[in-house]
């Protein structure tokens, strides 16, 4: 993987066309199995839950069935809560996290409200753990009218029928030492753009949404977690990954106009979770912990505000 301004696909300052998106999607190659890991396990929740398939995609002679979760005594007078992970299938513990949560958690929220959950919404990119999907295209960039996205226009038209409904998203994603050294100067050399180094935050944090912010809300999810993993700092500027950070742990974006999942629905209570699965100071299930301990915290946070 580069880590300087040198992507190997491209011509510097050119944007790629059709011929540069077919060589990198060449040099992609799957290290695991999203049947395995992700629909089985599903599969092992629908004893207790209502799963439905929302889409199916397809490379080549591979098919991925796209998979929500839904609680079974689905009931109109609750609160709708939306979980999603794996939107960029490179961060495990947004999948793992997800799904933790369902097998782990979800029950004590039986009655009180309806989840429906989306545990990986790129199966294509987890499998070749990439961030964007098999067009090149960042699916997390793509939740917009008309999207190009297929997995960001298949979850869309799920959420559909609920989306006014919707009263908390919560969207797992992870920061990781990868999106440095591979996954920024891909985007730069795609874009036709110059990179530019960044800095990779250790730790845990959350990007709320500029244009509704929730700092209560926020702050309730950031004290959960802390109890399992450590917290981002701030860097020498007071930022985090070049966002001016609001309260401890917190940054904030303008959810809808960036295209981003978090902004998908009109919620009031809308996050992105953000771990750092690369810290020394963090094992694998401190992430996928800390994401499940981020959704039961934000689900508390929305019911003891009634």
């Amino acid at each position: 993987m580069t880590t300087s301004a040198f992507y190997p696909i491209g011509i510097p300052g050119h944007a790629w066309g059709d011929a540069e998106r077919a060589q990198w999607r060449s040099r992609q190659v799957r290290h695991r199995r999203y049947a395995d890991d992700v629909l089985r396990a599903i599969d092992r929740l629908r004893a207790r839950f209502d799963v439905e398939q929302y889409g199916l995609l397809s490379d080549g002679a591979e098919s991925y069935p796209l998979c929500a979760v839904r609680s079974r005594d689905w009931n109109e007078s609750l609160p709708c809560v939306l979980v999603t992970g794996g939107v960029h299938g490179y961060e495990t513990s947004g999948v793992r996290g997800a799904l933790r949560f369902l097998d782990r958690h979800a029950a004590d929220y039986a009655g009180r409200v309806n989840l429906l959950t989306a545990p990986c919404v790129s199966p294509w990119a987890y499998e070749h753990i990439q961030r964007w999907n098999r067009h090149a295209i960042d699916p997390n960039r793509s939740f917009l009218e008309s999207s190009t996205a297929e997995e960001s226009a298949a979850l869309m038209r799920l959420v559909a029928p609920l989306r006014e409904k919707i009263l908390l998203h919560i969207d797992l994603h992870e920061t990781t030492d990868t999106d440095e050294s591979e996954f920024r100067p891909a985007l730069a050399a795609r874009d036709g753009k110059p990179f530019e180094p960044g800095e990779i935050p250790d730790g845990f944090y959350l990007v709320d949404d500029s244009e509704s912010p929730q700092p209560e809300f926020q702050q309730a999810v950031i004290a959960a977690v802390a109890r399992v993993t450590h917290i981002a700092p701030a860097d020498a500027e007071g930022k985090i990954i070049g966002s001016p950070v609001v309260a401890p742990g917190v940054i904030e974006y303008p959810l809808k106009a960036l295209g981003l999942c978090a902004g998908m629905t009109d919620a009031r209570y809308k996050t992105t979770t953000e771990v750092y699965p690369d810290s020394p100071r963090a094992t694998p299930d401190q992430c996928d912990t800390a994401q499940s301990a981020a959704v039961c915290a934000a689900i508390d946070y929305v019911l003891a505000m009634g």
